[in-house]
């Protein structure tokens, strides 16, 4: 598996187009210049960028209007799938098969690691 690095493209479930992953230098180790996101690195707009168009009927805005809307995540808990052996900090790292839950029942994925010289072996 492939560590998540900044960078790191996503997709979600109910989203149009594919977002990036913003990882903070903050308390984060390096990968090959890159800093390694954790299982904390789910904070709306600072984090996890907007996927385009939402089309989940869950979202408050696509039920008003009956069609999509611009999708503004809605991650309110800690990745999960997450390494399970590698931690930096105290955190468990991402890798190329982790999630996270949007409140308004999408689920997000790693579409690209951001990375691919540094594979997790578990």
């Amino acid at each position: 598996m492939k560590l998540l690095v900044h960078g790191a493209q996503l997709q979600c479930d109910q989203g149009s187009s594919p977002s990036q992953l913003t990882v903070l230098p903050t308390n984060h180790g390096d990968v090959t210049g890159a800093n390694v996101a954790t299982e904390q690195d789910f904070v709306p707009l600072t984090n996890i960028a907007p996927f385009g168009m939402c089309s989940s009927p869950s979202n408050p805005q696509v039920a008003a209007a009956k069609a999509p809307q611009p999708c503004v995540p809605n991650t309110t808990a800690p990745w999960t799938s997450v390494s399970s052996d590698v931690t930096l900090n105290g955190l468990h790292v991402l890798h190329d098969q982790s999630m996270c839950k949007c409140a308004w029942a999408g689920t997000i994925r790693p579409a690209g690691a951001g990375q691919d010289s540094v594979v997790l072996q578990e």
